[in-house]
Order: structure tokens, then C-alpha cells, then sequence
């Protein structure tokens, strides 16, 4: 199975660098499923890879000034710091056994893929979503579009740090929507927000977890691999035709984990 994991690995990045996000939802499901990780060490293990793709993929776009400094301050601020709350002190208090009835018990590492799977089948309804940028008469000011930006940095930041997602399928609609970004500035800047979110997310609680850094590693780099790649056929693709495509593929990922988890 870890054959088809490398090479599941290959289309996170290029997920990461074709459409500024996605990949990273893939990223646990690999993990735990073809490299047989267990849940917990494998949002730990995602954080990772997903930083050191979405930090290799964003240089492309700093060459080209596609990234708001700014913006990327604005939203990744609040969003690093509910990464390091919910990495070191929500996610400990989770017990091993979340709930029981009878025979049925839903353990931690159930309880985090089932919560991946509802943050799957949320992104899959964003992708599928035929209009990224909604066009209505009342136009908010922009603080208050800032402020709205900043909350959503809070909620990214608690799902990065609970399940090892990037977040991009959040972070560039608030992007486009909130603060007006153009979709490639957009892209550019989301990638350097997933980098800091989850490389700061990953060395912030690495001490909880033994880390296997020779597995970890060739994983990393075939994604960064993919993100170049994606990065080079975002020059000839347009992501947003893709995005649908690939949201009914979360969804169907989604839906299999939920009936996996709860009925085999």
C-alpha cells in the first residue's frame, strides 16, 4: 500500500500548487489508510508536509508578487495563535475514548477522522460551487471585512490544529470574498498562509509524538515534488475549472471514511 501512497503523495502537492489548496485535505487520509498510521500522529505528520510543500510552492509566487504580505499577516496572525492553543491544550484533553454505547465505541483516533470527514465534505460544497466570489448590492467596509477575515483565521487555525489540514479551501474564498483578493494573488498568499499555519502548527507539538523522520521525509519531498509541478501547470491550467472535479472526489473520500470508520 505504501506504493499508492507515494504516489497519492505526488497529487497533494500538485493539488497545493494547481488551485492553492485541496491537497492537504488528502493528506491524513493517506496517511492513515495507505501508510497505516495511526490518526493522531498522522495530523501531526500532515502539518508537516503540507508546510514544507505550500512553503516551496509559494516562492514561485513571491518571484511573480503574487502575494499580499499583508493580507497573509491579517489572516495568519489569529490563525497561528488558535493553532498553538488548540495543538497543545484542546487536543489533549480529548479522551482516548470519546464515547461509548454498548458494543459501539467511538475512540480518538475515530473521533478525528470523523471530524476530517465532515471538514471534507464542507471543502467538496466549496469546490463544487460554480461561483467563487459572490456578487451582491450591500458591500461591507472593509474593516469590517478585516475583522470577518481575522475570525475566519481563528476557525482555521482551530481545524488546522485539530486535524492537520491547511485550510486553503477556507482561507482563499475569505480571501476573494472578504478582502478582494484576485484569485492568483489569492492562491499565493493562501499558500504562504498554509505554510506558517501548519509548519509553526507541527514544531509547536512535535514533543507529544514520536516522529518518524526517514517515512516523513520522502513523503515531504515527493509532495513538494507535486507542488512544483502543480505550480507549472497553473501557468497553462485554470484551477478554478478543475476545483469542481476535484470536490466531488473530497466528497466521495469523505463519505467512504464516515461508512468506514462507523459500519467496518
Amino acid at each position: 500500500m505504501e506504493v499508492f501512497g507515494y504516489a497519492a503523495s505526488v497529487f497533494i502537492g500538485i493539488s497545493l500548487g494547481l488551485i492553492g489548496g485541496g491537497g492537504s485535505i488528502l493528506t491524513v487520509p493517506v496517511l492513515v489508510y495507505l501508510f497505516g498510521i495511526d490518526a493522531f500522529l498522522a495530523t501531526e505528520y500532515s502539518l508537516f508536509i503540507v508546510g514544507i510543500s505550500s512553503m516551496v510552492g509559494s516562492f514561485s509566487y513571491l518571484k511573480k508578487g503574487l502575494v499580499d504580505l499583508k493580507t497573509a499577516f491579517i489572516f495568519g496572525i489569529p490563525s497561528i495563535i488558535s493553532i498553538f492553543v488548540t495543538r497543545n491544550f484542546l487536543l489533549p484533553l480529548i479522551p482516548d475514548e470519546v464515547f461509548r454505547m454498548g458494543n459501539f465505541m467511538v475512540t480518538k483516533d475515530i473521533f478525528l477522522l470523523l471530524l476530517f470527514a465532515g471538514l471534507m465534505i464542507t471543502a467538496s460544497y466549496k469546490m463544487i460551487q460554480k461561483k467563487m466570489e459572490s456578487k451582491t448590492e450591500i458591500v461591507p467596509s472593509q474593516n469590517s471585512n478585516t475583522l470577518l477575515a481575522a475570525g475566519e483565521g481563528s476557525v482555521v487555525g482551530i481545524l488546522t490544529g485539530l486535524v492537520g489540514a491547511g485550510g486553503g479551501f477556507m482561507i482563499i474564498p475569505a480571501l476573494v470574498n472578504l478582502l478582494k483578493t484576485p484569485m492568483k494573488v489569492a492562491i499565493g498568499t493562501s499558500l504562504v498562509i498554509i505554510s506558517l499555519n501548519s509548519l509553526i502548527g507541527f514544531f509547536s507539538s512535535m514533543n507529544h509524538v514520536k516522529i518518524e523522520w526517514n517515512l516523513l521525509g520522502r513523503i515531504s519531498a515527493i509532495a513538494v515534488v507535486g507542488i512544483i509541478i502543480g505550480s507549472q501547470l497553473s501557468k497553462k491550467i485554470d484551477g478554478k475549472k478543475l476545483k469542481p472535479a476535484f470536490g466531488w472526489f473530497i466528497l466521495v473520500m469523505g463519505i467512504y471514511i464516515i461508512i468506514k470508520e462507523l459500519f467496518f
